[in-house]
């Protein structure tokens, strides 16, 4: 079923709103300036980046068409005043969810690069004409590929929680069904709740009949039931989570503090659904049985499931295959990292949580000046793979069977954690960027 012919957020019919026609931008009137100006902020805004990277977009589009720009953004709307002499004009825009596109990100960056030539030489129109392909621009991947994309990075992720072939492979059929799933439902502009809600649950079930087939064969099949919790992480929404904690550090707080509402209702979304088809299902939130393998080759391994599960959750966020590739690499330098810390050194996981997005911010920062990659696609999907999504689910699960300390303590384990993953990107950027460092 599509979407409503009628929709509930009425799109903005951009050219109908232009009233200047062959002048360049620059000499166009202040309405149709600070239109150019919203709807630069609205594309990075829908691509799931920060609030600081959408008004650094509005600002540069601004000067380049001679303009003043003030903007309150939000999850999912901006409102903006720009002014021009003695003249003001204030616009109020908006989207009807919120989502991630690493690509639109690049997309928008590209065209902020071109902004200050584009202003002196192309019209209004030409302006949102060029708009026009960013935001017409179809995915990258199919619902089948995203799925695939999906079940890779769980599978990898339930390895890296200490599960075995038989987890990762179970897990793999369910997250990848949970993400075909999910993509198929959004695709229809389904609920974004319902869908997370209706994912969970078709991934636990996926894991659940996949390692029933499993015990027709190996017989003591049942008893890795544990992985199950894996099948699920797909949903665990990292990049608002982690975008939350930087907007909150630059002082963006209306962004920040909904960014980590919208993240902190998805994550309840998706653990109860889980919850609630465990109880019915009779699944546990076991530990997973020792592998029994030696360090030099849990630590290549841990390597290697670390890039590959930081690839998949960049090809979710539709990142193009090189990004995903960057990304992953810089993912399993500093995931692997993390865990050695923690596993060799004693480190508390929370300290190597800090020092694992510490490491990937520097590194995303010098790869990406290099490869001219906005550092945000490689920075959040590289540290995703970090948010304690097994703590998360735990914390929840003895919370329905009212554990009420077990409860406590899982969540307090994940939320030092996730309030840590932030701060280590925040600090490699003040590090790194001037511009980030100073509040001007």
């Amino acid at each position: 079923m599509d979407a409503p012919s009628n929709p509930h957020h009425m799109p903005i019919k951009w050219h109908e709103t232009v009233t200047s026609v062959d002048e360049p931008a620059t000499h166009a009137p202040l309405s149709d300036k600070s239109a150019l100006v919203c709807r630069v902020g609205l594309i990075a805004l829908s691509g799931g980046t920060g609030s600081w990277r959408v008004r650094e977009a509005m600002n540069r589009t601004a000067r380049a068409l001679g303009i003043g720009c003030s903007a309150d953004i939000s999850l999912t709307s901006i409102n903006c005043t720009c002014t021009e002499a003695d003249s003001g004009f204030t616009q109020v825009v908006s989207l009807p969810t919120t989502g991630v596109n690493t690509e639109r990100i690049t997309l928008i960056d590209d065209f902020i690069e071109k902004v200050d030539d584009l202003a002196e030489t192309h019209t209004v129109h030409e302006i949102h004409d060029l708009l026009d392909s960013i935001v017409r621009k179809p995915v990258n991947y199919s619902a089948v590929q995203s799925g695939l994309a999906s079940a890779l990075a769980c599978a990898a992720f339930v390895f890296l929680l200490g599960g075995g072939l038989i987890e990762m492979g179970c897990a793999f059929i369910g997250a990848g069904v949970g993400q075909w799933l999910r993509r198929v439902m959004l695709g229809r502009h389904i609920n974004q709740l319902t869908s997370v809600g209706a994912s969970v649950a078709a991934a636990c079930l996926a894991y659940l009949c996949s390692l029933m087939a499993l015990g027709l064969v190996v017989p003591d099949a049942m008893s890795h039931e544990a992985g199950y919790i894996g099948a699920m992480l797909f949903v665990i929404p990292g990049f608002p989570l982690i975008t939350s904690g930087l907007d909150i550090a630059k002082l963006d707080m209306r962004s920040g503090l909904e960014r980590l509402a919208y993240a902190l209702v998805v994550i309840l979304v998706a653990t109860l659904a889980g919850w609630l088809v465990a109880s019915m299902t009779q699944l546990y939130p076991d530990d997973f049985v020792p592998l029994g393998l030696s360090v030099p080759v849990v630590l290549a391994l841990r390597f290697v499931a670390s890039f590959f599960g930081v690839f998949g959750f960049s090809i979710m966020f539709n990142s193009p295959a090189k990004t995903a590739a960057t990304a992953g690499c810089i993912g399993a330098v500093a995931n692997t990292l993390r865990l050695e810390c923690v596993d060799l050194s004693g480190m508390p996981p929370e300290a190597a949580a800090f020092l694992g997005a510490l490491v990937a911010g520097l590194l995303a920062s010098a790869i990406g000046l290099r490869l001219r990659f906005p550092r945000i696609t490689l920075t959040v999907p590289s540290i995703v793979i970090m948010v304690p999504g097994l703590y998360m689910y735990r914390a929840v699960y003895y919370m329905g069977i009212f554990e009420t300390l077990d409860s406590m303590s899982w969540a307090m384990r994940a939320a030092m954690i996730v309030v840590f993953l932030p701060i280590g990107l925040a600090l490699a950027r003040v590090l790194t960027d001037k511009r980030w460092r100073y509040c001007s």
